[in-house]
């Protein structure tokens, strides 16, 4: 029996991607915790993980060649699934049956957005954390950002105390495409833009909606309806670019994924109000970079964010030359041209404040701000909005034909 609480966390990492090096940069302002395993398919990601880990100062971490040995190393309490989307379900697999042979002292677990790729997948995650007795987190980082943490304490505080709650919150996140091939590929990743990155919309959407304190199940959704469409990757052009860049295995003249999606959620409170969500995703935005835009508004007041309108910015005439790179801001679309710069990604994006409480609770014993419990909630807002594009038209709540539901482009063969 793990005695709580723990002096220090060890954590250790499946997969050593994009997400995990942006996760790893963050846990340096974290306390408590050290990084000690990490195990990822290709052996120079891993040595390069583990050199990174070295370098920020975050302990001393093994490379495991299979995932077997990273759950029952003697060194790791918890762990961090930031894999692939496909791949997690099986992670969670593994990880139950080495926990429930006793063979891994694991106690905790969190995994990256989304939980799964299916409402069946996500309900198998929580069920195999509860039945192995894991503390569990859904990394969520749009929740923990730094503006959505303040915004939402002043708003509640000072304005919806006076004048009422806040009934209508609308969240957009859009950029010019994702990293790696398998983010394009709609059965492995479990969709397209709407899978990717509206689960962070109406998650965060969500959270400002709900009041401080109260249960985060205390929103009850009442309907959704969703739209779907491919603006950009599916034009000649641009799909022979992806060919190009990630091989036949990204096919967008055949089988594309959505690019664009909108949705509407309602919502009701435990008074009956009735609540709003809009929010809308892209991979066909080409800006500066990484968007991010939030309001929340209530009977006499406004919440405003948007992540490129940053205090810090940087000039460059065509007389500078460099190379391409995301030194200024994620996904970064120009080298020239005045440029918004985000100092501290991983502390506005809510990387750091994600991981310290995510630390902070498995150490004590206490159960995070964002469950898998959220996640499967989450899974089944977006299965909705895929339901409804699909039949084109709204989706009430409860519907119990989400239960085994897969997107169009998700289905093998279609």
């Amino acid at each position: 029996m793990t005695q709580l609480p723990k002096q220090t966390l060890r954590v250790g990492f499946v997969g050593s991607g994009f997400i995990a090096h942006f996760h790893l940069k963050s846990m340096i302002g974290v306390r408590n915790v050290e990084v000690t395993g990490v195990f990822s398919r290709k052996a120079e990601n891993r040595e390069k993980f583990a050199n990174e880990v070295e370098a920020l100062g975050l302990g001393s971490c093994r490379t495991h060649e299979s995932l077997e040995a990273l759950l029952t190393a003697d060194d790791v309490d918890a762990v961090w699934i930031l894999s692939p989307n496909y791949t997690r379900i099986d992670v969670m697999r593994s990880l139950h049956k080495a926990v429930k042979d006793g063979r891994s002292k694991v106690f905790a677990v969190a995994c990256e957005k989304p939980l799964a790729r299916t409402v069946a997948e996500a309900r198998e995650m929580l069920s195999l954390a509860e039945d192995a007795g894991l503390n569990h987190g859904y990394l969520e980082n749009q929740v923990f950002c730094t503006p959505v943490l303040r915004g939402k304490e002043i708003i509640w505080r000072r304005a919806a105390t006076t004048t009422g709650r806040p009934y209508l919150a609308r969240a957009a996140e859009e950029h010019s495409g994702p990293h790696e091939p398998w983010f394009w590929q709609g059965d492995k990743q479990g969709g397209g833009v709407l899978s990717d990155m509206m689960c962070h919309s109406v998650e965060v959407a969500r959270y400002l909606l709900t009041a401080p304190g109260a249960p985060r199940n205390s929103l009850k959704i009442k309907a959704v309806n969703g739209t779907v469409a491919n603006l950009k990757w599916t034009r000649p052009h641009y799909a022979e670019q992806l060919r190009n860049r990630f091989g036949n295995e990204v096919d967008y003249r055949n089988r594309p994924s959505e690019d664009f999606a909108r949705a509407t959620v309602t919502l009701e409170d435990q008074d009956g109000n009735e609540l709003m969500i809009e929010a809308t995703t892209s991979w066909a935005y080409v800006g500066a970079g990484l968007r991010i835009q939030l309001e929340l508004l209530g009977p006499e007041y406004a919440l405003e964010y948007n992540s490129l309108s940053t205090g810090l910015k940087i000039f460059m005439s065509r007389e500078v030359k460099g190379s391409e790179g995301e030194d200024l801001v994620e996904k970064q679309n120009a080298e020239q041209g005045l440029m918004p710069v985000l100092e501290d990604e991983a502390g506005v994006y809510g990387y750091t404040d994600e991981n310290r409480h995510m630390v902070e609770c498995f150490r004590k014993g206490e159960k995070p701000l964002e469950t898998f419990e959220d996640g499967l909630a989450v899974v089944e807002m977006l299965m909705g909005l895929y339901r409804s594009a699909e039949i084109n038209a709204t989706l009430n709540f409860p519907a119990p034909e989400l239960e085994h539901y897969v997107p169009v482009v998700a289905r093998r063969g279609a």
